[in-house]
């Protein structure tokens, strides 16, 4: 990641949730008030970097409750079912599919280079304006449809159309239902194990991968997770190691890496990967 502005006096976490902070500045004006932390953050970085309370409270689960919630609302309507979000249930696969925040966050930056980092290329007090917003409507509906096609989701929508089941449309807006996203998104997005570096590195001859990231046609939420956490700790790695991580992902041996890397045996590419180990745990226990 790069560092922020020179005239900021302050360094962000990787892992912050300020990492969600560019998609609170594309909810449009008229919905954003509906979302009271949202609401409350300055529409200037240098100005949230400045303040510890807004620092806190970017930090906080009611940010991220709130942040969930409000990008949920712009990606449901484009998955092609009738109603709103809030007239589902956690227990629908669409439901939780909106709530893909990484996801979201990911594919916006693909898409129009909304980003971090673009907003750490601002120049300070850069006040941001409110989007338009049929624009961000337009946005979503585009990324939705590329998710859906990217992650192979459209399978998963035919098949809950066509066989929709009574716990989909429960009651949900309740003090339960607070509760449960507080705790579904916190837990996973904070302490997700879904990614196994540990067990192929038990045995530096083992040829498969070195993440295991869950099947998306088994376990949509899973997957998007784990694979946002693999991508989250790709990028704390030098180069070369995330080069032989991504080599290994890509089913190459330890002798093949070596000779791509240019290193004289596979060896040294084996006590790259222990070093990577070493970091994950680290890793781990920082987020």
């Amino acid at each position: 990641m790069d560092e922020p502005h020179p005239h900021m006096q302050v360094t962000f976490p990787f892992d912050s949730n300020i990492r969600y902070l560019p998609l609170v500045y594309l909810i449009p004006a008229d919905q954003i008030v509906r979302y009271p932390t949202l609401n409350a953050l300055p529409r200037c970085l240098s100005e949230i970097a400045a303040s510890e309370p807004m620092m806190d409270l970017l930090d906080s689960d009611a940010f991220l409750k709130d942040i969930m919630d409000a990008i949920a609302a712009l990606a449901f309507p484009h998955f092609g079912f009738g109603g709103w979000k809030e007239h589902y249930t956690g227990y629908c696969p669409v439901w939780r599919l909106s709530y893909a925040l990484p996801l979201w966050a990911s594919l916006i930056d693909q898409e129009c280079g909304w980003g971090l980092q673009l907003l750490f290329r601002m120049k300070p007090g850069t006040q941001i304006p409110f989007p338009d917003a049929d624009q961000v409507r337009e946005l979503f509906a585009h990324v939705v449809k590329r998710a859906i096609t990217e992650q192979g989701w459209q399978p998963i929508l035919d098949i809950v159309r066509e066989i929709p089941c009574d716990e989909d449309f429960e009651k949900w807006d309740t003090n339960a239902r607070k509760d449960f996203l507080r705790r579904w998104y916190h837990t996973r997005s904070k302490k997700v194990q879904t990614v196994s570096l540990e067990g192929m590195l038990e045995n530096s001859d083992d040829d498969s991968p070195i993440f295991h990231i869950p099947d998306p046609s088994q376990n949509v939420e899973e997957y998007v997770i784990a694979k946002d956490f693999v991508e989250r700790f790709l990028k704390t790695l030098p180069l070369k190691d995330r080069q032989i991580v991504e080599l290994r992902q890509d089913g190459f041996t330890y002798e093949e890496i070596a000779d791509k890397l240019g290193y004289k045996n596979h060896s040294g590419v084996i006590k790259r990967v222990e070093a990577v180990k070493k970091k994950l745990q680290k890793y781990r226990c920082s987020v």
